[in-house]
């Protein structure tokens, strides 16, 4: 099978341009919970579709939320 090089996938658009957020709070589970896996991981940049000013802002604060014990650190 032949891969298609030139083969380009759709750009994505950093949801938190779109909503024009400037800080993202740690204190809000439920938005910050979309971007972790089953597993607990953190979704990379390429795959969540952010912008890297917010991917950065949104890694600290799901460490933060860990940290005070509102989303898991890892699944059951």
């Amino acid at each position: 099978m032949r891969r298609d090089r030139n083969r380009k996938g759709k750009k994505r658009i950093c949801s938190f341009c779109v909503d024009k957020v400037d800080n993202i709070d740690y204190k809000v589970p439920e938005k910050l919970r979309k971007f972790i896996t089953e597993r607990g991981k953190i979704l990379p940049r390429r795959v969540s579709g952010n912008c890297a000013r917010h991917q950065r802002q949104l890694t600290r604060a799901i460490k933060r939320c860990r940290q005070v014990a509102l989303l898991p650190y890892t699944a059951e």
